[in-house]
């Protein structure tokens, strides 16, 4: 007989599992059994009231895992910061969701959180139920089961408990003493890592990091234990349903089980379609990070809150660990006084970025014929899969002969599209004398000219040329007489693409670059990044 069986006489009295009945939802629900209570005794076929309509079941076989690897997050405190930053964005502002190692969570303590909720619902049913709702003796602890088990069409296959922070003091106090110790530790390291994140997404929409508005934002929280114990037919149900989370960032610990599935909202190069559902695979020692809904409402729509649910197991019972960010009851939330200022130039970057996209794949075509190639528009398309336009802002300086606005450096994608204001301040070094127009080694201005845009070639389109096109040295001056703007687009190759020399450029002169990851570029260019060093070097065939 099971263990939990022994417990107590209640459990064998329990109630028919064949069908949808009182005695069975005050069983699980109101007497506090749980889920866990009721497998115990042997199920051999989902209950009635468990079973999902049919919309809402999720196919595993039929589902993709999504690619997106882990971010180092030890990467911010180094030469590779702005590198790091742009990967958390970019995911937080596409998918909504993404996985961190070495993120200052100790991953031993990982390790006990698991264990822990794996011994508090291996407790004896009577023990988790004294938190249960409207019989806890703390108002910061519950127990329960399913989201809202009195008005759902159809349960979840989850119990939880649920522990409300307000200060260690009364966390220790009323926390069960099971995990109150654990989990304590693990909220709290959490909210050091999600006050950095926070710090890094502010920036990263313009948005100069104010510690009293991220204060708000994560006033209230709160970490969850979740237990799904094994399914006999996980087809029939869920973990837990459709939903968004409603505060900042979630931070979830997964085991090695998984069955995370997160929505697409919309086409992510590849990543996934539209609507599609991807399970977030387990990796060991990494910690989840989801939007939620707090966060796209005061990023003004740029971060995304995306849909996700939990796919149930027959083989083994599961447990996962998430801690939730929110702002208190009582804040206001809205879209961030800068950005709303701002909406209207959010708009026209899109289009500025749309239609400069288009002018690059009619150069990349010129300059494909230029060098004996056939225009390839999947070829085009790799060279610029990854796109970005940054506003760059250089505010008057009272001495602009000590200082510089962008350091020495090359781009590193395939074509630069950058407006420049009326005030100046662009200059490219040349590479190799240039009959009437300059010397080697010259630094030479890019004059403004009205309604004109500046093209210049970047690393990747050298590399694919085979060293046809050059991607020169640049830099910026500052002013002391006028704040200036400068605006590019930058279109770039995928990060996990491979360039090298075109094969008919390596047949008929011989390659000149070897072939290499671009992230594996992109991560030696921003260890370099504005240093005067040439990332090229990284790709040259003799390496």
């Amino acid at each position: 007989m099971n263990q939990d069986v022994k417990h107590t006489s209640k459990i064998i009295m329990a109630p028919s599992l064949d069908e949808g009945n009182n005695s069975l939802f005050n069983f699980v629900v109101k007497d506090g059994y749980g889920v866990k209570g009721m497998v115990d005794l042997g199920l051999t076929k989902v209950p009635k009231p468990y079973i999902q309509p049919e919309q809402e079941r999720i196919d595993k076989q039929n589902a993709r895992t999504c690619p997106l690897q882990p971010i180092d997050l030890s990467k911010l405190n180094g030469p590779e910061h702005d590198r790091v930053a742009e990967e958390i964005s970019r995911a937080a502002s596409t998918l909504g969701f993404f996985q961190v190692v070495n993120h200052g969570v100790p991953i031993e303590l990982l390790g006990k959180l698991k264990d822990t909720a794996h011994s508090f619902f291996g407790q004896a049913p009577e023990k988790k139920a004294v938190y249960r709702k409207g019989a806890s003796p703390s108002p910061l602890v519950k127990y329960g089961t399913s989201f809202v088990p009195d008005k759902e069409e159809a349960l979840e296959w989850k119990d939880y408990i649920s522990m409300t922070y307000t200060n260690d003091v009364e966390a220790l106090q009323q926390w069960p003493k099971e995990c109150k110790e654990v989990s304590l530790e693990y909220l709290k390291t959490s909210v050091e890592m999600v006050r950095k994140l926070l710090e890094v997404l502010m920036e990263n929409i313009g948005v100069k990091p104010d510690y009293a508005k991220i204060d708000a934002l994560i006033g209230f929280k709160l970490v969850n234990m979740n237990y799904y114990p094994t399914c006999p037919d996980p087809n029939l149900t869920v973990g837990v349903g459709r939903h968004s989370d409603m505060g900042a960032l979630t931070v979830l610990l997964q085991d090695g089980i998984g069955g995370l599935y997160v929505k697409v909202e919309e086409d992510i190069e590849n990543v996934g379609k539209k609507g599609e559902w991807m399970e977030i695979p387990p990796v060991d020692g990494a910690l989840v990070i989801n939007v939620g809904d707090a966060l796209q409402i005061i990023s003004n729509g740029m971060y995304k809150s995306a849909e996700h649910r939990v796919r149930t197991t027959s083989t083994k019972s599961r447990v996962s660990i998430p801690v939730f960010t929110m702002p208190n009851p009582t804040e206001k939330i809205g879209p961030l006084p800068e950005l709303v200022k701002r909406d209207g130039a959010r708009e026209v970057s899109l289009e500025y970025l749309k239609t400069s996209v288009e002018m690059v794949r009619k150069l990349l075509e010129v300059l494909m014929e230029n060098i004996g190639v056939k225009p390839d528009y999947a070829k085009i398309d790799a060279l610029i899969g990854f796109k970005l336009v940054n506003m760059n802002y250089y505010p008057t300086c009272p001495d602009p002969n000590l200082t510089v606005g962008v350091g020495r450096h090359s781009d590193m994608g395939a074509l630069t599209v950058l407006l420049q204001d009326g005030i100046g301040g662009l200059y490219v070094k040349v590479e190799e004398d240039i009959e009437n127009v300059g010397k080697k080694g010259e630094w030479m201005e890019i004059p403004p000219v009205d309604g004109a845009l500046v093209i210049n070639v970047g690393d990747a389109l050298q590399i694919i040329s085979n060293g046809t096109y050059k991607s020169a040295e640049h830099r910026v001056r500052t002013t002391s007489t006028k704040s200036r703007v400068s605006i590019p687009v930058f279109t770039m190759p995928n990060p996990t693409e491979k360039i090298g020399p075109l094969p008919e450029l390596v047949k008929r002169d011989g390659a000149r670059f070897r072939e290499v990851i671009f992230q594996d570029y992109m991560n030696n260019f921003f260890s370099n990044a504005h240093d005067g060093k040439k990332s090229l070097q990284f790709a040259q065939a003799n390496n």
